[in-house]
């Protein structure tokens, strides 16, 4: 089955911008298939080719003589001595869309670009699969609770029943996964988790026990929507801390976790100052979690933090398919317990969204929301509570009922 991706626009305007474009994101996410559709009269080559690697590496000043631009490079990150020869190509020619690059790990590979291609490249960075994108909706707008945004939304949904939803987050977003129902979905998860460690881990990070840094991925798959608590996750797996913070920016660079940091300003002092950790594959976070079917998740201990965490992966797919890289993302929550779950930041203004696994959401949810009247020089805008309720309503003032099928 062929997915319509929503980055494809955004590359393509990125290609007429930079002479080069360079797609990062995990393993398995669609780079290379959307790169082929994107760049399709451009050249192609692959460093997972051993041959084609070493002559990446052993002959980087003659490499694209023999493979000309317009050209797609895939799993450049094998190869980061390439990026000074695409520099002088650049810098001589001055064309735009020559080089189209793709790599799984952004710690392999920025540092050389920001060093070498700073100016030159546009990035984009590939999440899994959205709602919008497996139910075929066009719309690739960044969600936002605001009335143009739903009136925009509304013009192209889908009905996504309850248990539709819960089947979406068991599986996850994986393209290969969610084009082939009938993949035994343990097996998928079990060779995907062996080759990220095999490939990933041991030869781009240089973690020497795979067996400590999957328990260490698991323990934090269990904390998904949850405060970070590195010195109780070390613990657990019986590592430093110092080790713990280096494999947790591992999780983060290769675009398995995403930390969303509280909201702090002079007046919010009380605030906490630490971030809150997600998976950005809930399917992932079930398979290391052994949430084994949809209904044992849905009816388990962990139900709400992997909804929450599915109604955030959606919100910031929604912001990277579009090409944005700086998620204007945070929560929020004080010293007195009151918290809101995510605040969009949008032109001086924050966006409140509160997040529920029920379908009968009350005022008091949005309650907390009054808080932000309080920060000066932010005005606090429309928001909503998202949940498994299946229309749009008015909840109290501007704040809405905001169904998943709208994100």
């Amino acid at each position: 089955m062929f997915y319509q991706r929503h980055a494809d626009e955004t590359i393509r305007k990125l290609s007429k911008m930079f002479g080069a474009v360079l797609v990062t994101g995990a393993r398995q996410v669609g780079k290379t298939t959307l790169l082929k559709e994107v760049a399709s009269e451009a050249g192609y080559v692959t460093l997972d080719d051993k041959l084609l690697l070493m002559s990446a590496i052993s002959e980087s000043g003659t490499f694209f003589k023999d493979n000309p631009p317009p050209i797609f490079v895939d799993e450049v990150q094998y190869a980061p001595n390439l990026f000074p020869q695409i520099k002088i190509i650049l810098d001589k020619e001055k064309r735009k869309g020559q080089f189209y690059l793709s790599g799984s790990q952004q710690f392999a590979m920025m540092k050389n670009v920001s060093e070498s291609l700073a100016g030159r490249i546009g990035i984009l960075n590939l999440p899994c699969l959205s709602m919008r994108e497996l139910y075929g909706i066009s719309c690739n707008t960044p969600f936002l609770p605001t009335g143009d945004y739903f009136r925009e939304r509304e013009k192209e949904i889908a009905y996504i029943a309850y248990s539709d939803v819960w089947e979406a987050i068991h599986q996850g977003g994986f393209p290969e996964l969610c084009a082939n129902p009938d993949f035994d979905w343990r097996m998928f998860f079990a060779a995907y988790v062996k080759t990220y460690l095999e490939r990933d881990v041991r030869d781009l990070a240089q973690v020497g026990d795979e067996v400590k840094f999957l328990q260490f991925m698991t323990v934090a798959a269990s904390l998904t929507g949850s405060l970070l608590n590195l010195a109780s996750i070390a613990r657990d797996v019986g590592i430093s801390q110092h080790t713990a913070e280096r494999w947790l920016s591992i999780l983060v660079a290769s675009n398995l976790v995403y930390l969303l940091p509280p909201y702090r300003n002079n007046i919010t002092k009380r605030t906490l100052k630490t971030p809150k950790l997600y998976f950005l594959d809930t399917g992932l976070a079930a398979y290391l979690t052994r949430w084994t079917t949809p209904d044992v998740l849905k009816n388990g201990a962990m139900a709400g933090a992997f909804f929450e965490t599915f109604v955030v992966s959606e919100i910031i797919k929604s912001y990277a398919n579009a090409g944005i890289l700086d998620f204007p993302f945070y929560f929020y929550r004080d010293r007195d317990g009151r918290e809101i779950d995510l605040l969009i930041e949008n032109g001086g203004t924050l966006y409140p969204i509160e997040i529920k696994k029920h379908a009968d959401p009350t005022k008091s949810d949005v309650r907390t929301f009054s808080i932000l009247d309080k920060i000066p020089g932010m005005r606090r805008g429309t928001g909503g509570v998202v949940c498994l309720y299946e229309n749009l309503i008015t909840l109290s003032g501007e704040d809405k009922v905001i169904p998943v099928a709208l994100l």
